[in-house]
C-alpha cells in the first residue's frame, strides 16, 4: 500500500465518521441528528445561523526548495432519498415500502465528492461546480415484479479552493503552503429552515489531502527544532494537518476536522467499515449480529451501505472474530521477529489482589525524579506536556501539588497520585481516594535548603 493509499484509507474514515450509527437503522433517535464534522454551510445559512462554518483552512509546512504539491478536497454531498409505491400504473409518495427482505422509509444518503488540483497546485482562487441532479432506482420484489422505486435528488454545489505558497524568512528551504476550502454554493427559494434542509447544499465531513513531490512535509505536532517557530506560526480553522502513511513517510498530510496524530492508521483487526471510528469493532458486530429480523429489515432498507455493514458482519470468518478480540502491539519479551514469549509464571495470589506483592506499598514506597527521593508528602510542582496531555492537564501545569502515594502497575509503569495544594475540594477527594495521576518525568521537586532535600 502506498502512503497515498494508506492516507487515503483513514480519510475515508473521517469521511464516513457519523454518517450511520448503530443500530444502522433511520428510525433510531441517534440517526435523527447526523453530520456534525467538518460541515462547511454556504454563506447565506451562515447569516442565519452563525454556529455555523462556510470555510475551513489549514496552513503546512514543505522542506524542499523544488517542491511540488498537490491538493484534494473530499467531502459528501447529500442527497434525499424519497420513497413511491406502484399503484395502477403510477407512483405514489408513502412513508415506507416493504419487500421480501427491506423496509424502506425517506433517508439523507450522501456520495463522495473530490475536487482536485493539478500537481503542482497553482496559487490563486479555483473555483468547481458539483452538479446536482435526480436519480431514479427500481425496487422489485422476489418475483421480479416492481413495486415501487426510490427517488434520489441533490441540490449543485459550488465549491471554491484558495491556494498560497509563501517562503519565511529562513536559512532553510521551506515554504509555508495554505489551503482554504469555501462553500460558494448559491442561495436558494428552497433553502428551508432547519438544519437537514441546509445539509443538503453542504459540503459535508470536507477534508483535504496534500501529496508533494521534490520535498517532503514537515510534522506540525513534532517538528525539528529548526522548524519549531514556523510550525507554531501555522495557522488552522476547522481543518489540522498530521502526516499521513506509514511512520517514517512524510509525502502525504492529510488535513481533517477530527484532531488526529501522525501517521494515523486503521487497525489491522478491523475488517468492516462501522462508519464511527471511535467505536469498537467487536463490540459493534456482535450488537449488529445480534439484531432481530425486523430490525435487519430496517437496516436494509435505511442505506446501501448499512445493509452491506450487515452482510458483513453475517459473513466474518472464526478466525476474523477471534482477531477482534483483544490484541497485543508490543511485548518485551518479544526479542526478533518469529520470537515466542515464555509463558508467565502462574502465581499463587492473583495479580488484582492487593496482598499479591508485600513488597509494593504505595503509602511508603518513593521513586527518584532527577536527584531527588519523591514519596507521599512530598511537594512538586506539574509539568504535564512531556507525554501526551489532555485539556484538563495542561490547565494544571505549573501548579503545585502533593503526593499522596507511588504507584506501580503490572507494566512496570510507576504513578504518583497526587492532589493540588490550591485545590478547595482536595481534602474531600483525598478522603474518597480520587486523585490526579502523572508519571514522575511529568513532575519537578520542589527542594528546599542545601542539603536539596524535598519539602
Amino acid at each position: 500500500m502506498t502512503p497515498t493509499e494508506a492516507a487515503r484509507a483513514v480519510a475515508d474514515a473521517v469521511l464516513y465518521e457519523g454518517y450511520v450509527l448503530y443500530p444502522y437503522r433511520a428510525s433510531s433517535s441517534r440517526n435523527q441528528v447526523r453530520w456534525q464534522w467538518g460541515v462547511l454551510m454556504p454563506a447565506d445559512v451562515v447569516e442565519r445561523d452563525g454556529s455555523e462554518r462556510d470555510g475551513a483552512a489549514t496552513e503546512v509546512l514543505v522542506d524542499g526548495a523544488d517542491a511540488r504539491v498537490g491538493v484534494t478536497v473530499r467531502f459528501l454531498q447529500v442527497q434525499r432519498r424519497t420513497v413511491e409505491r406502484a399503484e395502477g400504473g403510477v407512483f405514489v409518495p408513502v412513508d415506507s415500502l416493504e419487500t421480501e427482505d427491506a423496509t424502506y422509509v425517506a433517508w439523507d444518503e450522501a456520495r463522495e465528492c473530490e475536487v482536485e488540483l493539478a500537481v503542482p497546485a497553482e496559487p490563486g482562487d479555483h473555483e468547481s461546480e458539483v452538479d446536482g441532479g435526480t436519480d431514479v432506482e427500481l425496487v422489485t420484489d422476489a418475483s421480479g415484479t416492481t413495486v415501487g422505486r426510490l427517488v434520489r435528488v441533490r441540490e449543485p454545489l459550488r465549491v471554491g479552493v484558495v491556494t498560497e505558497v509563501r517562503r519565511p524568512t529562513s536559512p532553510y528551504a521551506v515554504s509555508v503552503v495554505s489551503v482554504r476550502v469555501e462553500n460558494r454554493t448559491r442561495p436558494t427559494d428552497r433553502a428551508g429552515e432547519h438544519r437537514p434542509d441546509w445539509l443538503r447544499r453542504a459540503l459535508v465531513a470536507c477534508h483535504v489531502l496534500l501529496t508533494v513531490e521534490r520535498g517532503r512535509f514537515v510534522s506540525l505536532l513534532d517538528p525539528p527544532e529548526w522548524a519549531a517557530p514556523l510550525a507554531t506560526a501555522c495557522r488552522h480553522e476547522g481543518l489540522f494537518p498530521v502526516l499521513g502513511g506509514p511512520s517514517g513517510q512524510a509525502s502525504v498530510v492529510l488535513a481533517s476536522p477530527i484532531i488526529l496524530y501522525d501517521h494515523p492508521e486503521i487497525a489491522p483487526e478491523s475488517a468492516t467499515a462501522f462508519f464511527d471510528a471511535l467505536e469498537v469493532d467487536e463490540l459493534l458486530s456482535l450488537r449488529t449480529a445480534t439484531l432481530t429480523e425486523q430490525e435487519r429489515r430496517e437496516v436494509r432498507g435505511t442505506d446501501p451501505r448499512a445493509a452491506r455493514l450487515l452482510d458483513d458482519v453475517d459473513s466474518l470468518p472464526t478466525e476474523i472474530w477471534d482477531r477482534l478480540h483483544g490484541t497485543i502491539r508490543h511485548l518485551d519479551a518479544m526479542t526478533g521477529a518469529g520470537a515466542v514469549p515464555p509463558e508467565p509464571a502462574q502465581p499463587e495470589t492473583p495479580w488484582w489482589d492487593p496482598g499479591a506483592d508485600a513488597t509494593v506499598d504505595p503509602e511508603h514506597d518513593a521513586v527518584v525524579v532527577g536527584e531527588a527521593e519523591v514519596r507521599r508528602g512530598s511537594r512538586v510542582i506539574l509539568r504535564p506536556g512531556v507525554r501526551r496531555a489532555d485539556a484538563y492537564d495542561l490547565f494544571l501545569a505549573g501548579r503545585t501539588a502533593t503526593v499522596a502515594a507511588v504507584l506501580f502497575d503490572v507494566d512496570q509503569g510507576t504513578h504518583l497520585a497526587v492532589t493540588v495544594d490550591d485545590d478547595p475540594g482536595s481534602d474531600l477527594k483525598e478522603s474518597h481516594g480520587r486523585y490526579l495521576y502523572f508519571a514522575p518525568d511529568e513532575v519537578e521537586p520542589i527542594l528546599t535548603g542545601a542539603e536539596g532535600s524535598v519539602r
